[in-house]
């Protein structure tokens, strides 16, 4: 019975302790963007601010034009995330429940693109972009972004539709549904976890995606959340509460999907990690 106690004692020690590291550097985040100036520039800093203050976020939206980096980033993540889980769900169907041929090396190029490092495209992709004219444009990231998030929006899916009895399949087809009223009627909302997975890590990159971002538009009109963000500062002054105040703001939507999906995001990885 000790050891049983010892052993649950220890276990909710490293629970806890786990979760003050993951939690502290939010915490930090949010506390800071709502220190006055002094106490963040303070060489003891404190662990909450003694009075809140937000003019940390009116700067952020009045001085800097926060929402205009706001609107192009959801621009940018809900279209891409559209396209992607849609390209997904014709791939995945596909590959998961049709006779194609080559299914195992289309699987492993999928897995070689989607861990490709951007470094190495970039070159390409923004010769490419200036001769179609695209550059600080919505669509000279929606189209990167989506190429680099379908690949695991196939894995994901297709795992699900491979788990999905083929019967139906018959079923439909006996009924007169063609492929796509089957995949879209019929399987997809028998594979609603791997859908949201597939949507919400598409969602989260593209909102979170940097490099792409900073290169491709040059332009405020068109930056996203985290140029927008890394820009903040000026030549001579870093605007600590500005930026922390935007980072707290451009991670609160994040944090809102991922709880009110977590659910079904758990249910797709797990699935993901025991189905063939």
């Amino acid at each position: 019975m000790q050891r049983i106690l010892m052993r649950k004692g220890i276990g909710y020690l490293v629970l806890i302790v786990m979760l003050i590291i993951i939690v502290a550097p939010f915490y930090w985040m949010v506390i800071t963007s709502l220190k006055p100036f002094m106490s963040i520039i303070s060489p003891t800093p404190s662990l909450y601010p003694n009075h809140l203050t937000w003019m940390w976020y009116v700067s952020a939206f009045i001085q800097f034009g926060f929402g205009t980096y706001i609107m192009n980033s959801v621009i940018v993540s809900v279209t891409s995330t559209i396209i992607v889980m849609f390209l997904a769900a014709l791939a995945s169907y596909a590959i998961a429940r049709l006779p194609i041929r080559g299914k195992a090396p289309i699987m492993v190029i999928l897995l070689m693109i989607s861990t490709f490092p951007q470094v190495g495209v970039v070159s390409p992709l923004y010769i490419m972009l200036q001769h179609l004219g695209w550059l600080n444009s919505y669509q000279a990231l929606i189209i990167p972004y989506t190429a680099f998030n379908l690949p695991f929006s196939i894995w994901v899916m297709r795992t699900y539709f491979a788990g999905i009895p083929k019967e139906l399949d018959e079923a439909a087809r006996v009924d007169g549904a063609g492929v796509l009223t089957t995949v879209f009627r019929i399987i997809l909302p028998l594979a609603t976890p791997g859908l949201f997975t597939g949507a919400i890590f598409t969602f989260v990159a593209c909102w979170t995606e940097f490099f792409f971002s900073l290169v491709f538009n040059s332009v405020n009109a068109y930056r996203t959340i985290p140029v927008g963000i890394a820009l903040f500062g000026g030549q001579f002054t870093i605007p600590y509460g500005t930026m922390f105040a935007g980072s707290t703001v451009a991670v609160l939507p994040i944090v809102i999907i991922v709880l009110i999906f977590q659910k079904w995001v758990v249910a797709g990885l797990t699935a993901g990690a025991v189905k063939g």
